[in-house]
């Protein structure tokens, strides 16, 4: 069960006051809503784990990660998968005064959280989902997947850790604790076992807020237009998808999810927080017609269609071009980035 503290009518401010000497904000497990981008009707549920990651964790700060969501217009093919979208953290610096650095693990990952989050950082570690219990649908105590978790919450005495991860917070403990920090039996002794890259984050500087929130992210997205593909990214997958579509039938269902993550998962929910980016920059008054938002919801809609089309297709044992979705894919992105580029010139 996740401990939280409340103040019911019977506690005294004296009670209140102690429990917060005790247990100050950063030495405490959350009491957290997801942010409005995991709710809803949503296409796409669920993108990477690190972008969902950091979605919660700045909302858990208290800030709109909305204004982040500029570089989505930087997405490309890379010829066998779509860019891996993630927050640049220059960006997260410039909006919010976050800093992220890379935290050296010198002897114990469980110490150095422990140190990092009492000082009030949070911890982004590569962990193993097999010990995750959120992620009891897809990895927890069936396979072995590396994600990474956002930790602010550590009590080693009780086992107990408090992290962000995918699209929400979440609370594990007992031998889900021993197995993060790989103190469980099997994996003691094990120098091929390295530790995991992580990294910490800390508020250096206070957050831009209204307008000057809104015309830095504006800045960004002026910056990231610049690097944008300098052809249509969805064109050149058109190309490659007959080798793909090859490839998945010689290797069945087992590639079929690998590949829908790392490609059709990628390309609609990039596309999808592109939408509610632009919705977000029109409501700060920034000059953005319908017809773009729109293009890009459709882009993450016709994605999704697309990988139904796929399913059903090797269900069958019949190859799917799936032109018709092409066809809207690529008419969509001409309608989204070129011209926002344009128009901000």
């Amino acid at each position: 069960m996740t401990a939280v503290y409340t103040s019911g009518a019977a506690d005294s401010s004296r009670e209140r006051a102690r429990v917060l000497q005790l247990h100050p904000p950063h030495m405490r497990v959350r009491k957290h809503q997801s942010h409005s981008l995991h709710q809803g009707e949503r296409v796409w549920a669920e993108t990477n784990c690190y972008v969902d990651l950091w979605i919660e964790l700045l909302h858990g700060y208290g800030l709109d990660p909305r204004a982040a969501l500029a570089f989505t217009v930087t997405q490309d093919f890379e010829g066998d998968q779509f860019t891996f979208f993630k927050f640049p953290l220059e960006d997260l610096d410039k909006l919010y005064g976050l800093q992220v650095q890379e935290l050296a693990i010198y002897d114990s990952l469980e110490d150095r959280i422990r140190t990092q989050t009492q000082r009030g950082h949070t911890v982004l570690t590569e962990v193993d989902a097999f010990y995750l219990p959120d992620t009891r649908a897809t990895s927890y105590r069936q396979q072995h997947t590396k994600t990474t978790i956002g930790v602010d919450y550590i009590d080693p005495r009780s086992r107990r850790l408090g992290y962000f991860h995918n699209t929400g917070y979440f609370v594990l403990d007992g031998e889900d604790y021993e197995g993060v920090f790989r103190q469980l039996p099997e994996l003691a002794g094990r120098p091929e076992i390295l530790f995991p890259y992580v990294e910490f984050c800390k508020r250096a500087r206070p957050s831009l807020s209204g307008t000057a929130l809104a015309e830095a992210s504006a800045d960004l997205l002026v910056a990231h237009l610049q690097r944008r593909p300098a052809r249509n990214p969805i064109t050149q997958w058109r190309a490659a998808f007959p080798e793909h579509l090859e490839m998945l039938f010689e290797r069945g269902e087992s590639a079929f999810h690998l590949y829908t993550f790392n490609v059709i998962r990628q390309l609609g929910s990039n596309f999808e927080f592109l939408s509610r980016y632009l919705v977000w920059m029109r409501e700060r008054g920034f000059a953005i017609p319908d017809s773009m938002p729109n293009a890009a919801q459709r882009i993450a809609t016709e994605s999704m269609v697309m990988q139904f089309r796929l399913v059903r297709a090797i269900t069958r044992g019949r190859r799917d071009p799936c032109h018709e979705c092409f066809n809207v894919l690529e008419e969509s992105y001409e309608q989204i980035v070129e011209p926002l580029a344009a128009l901000i010139r």
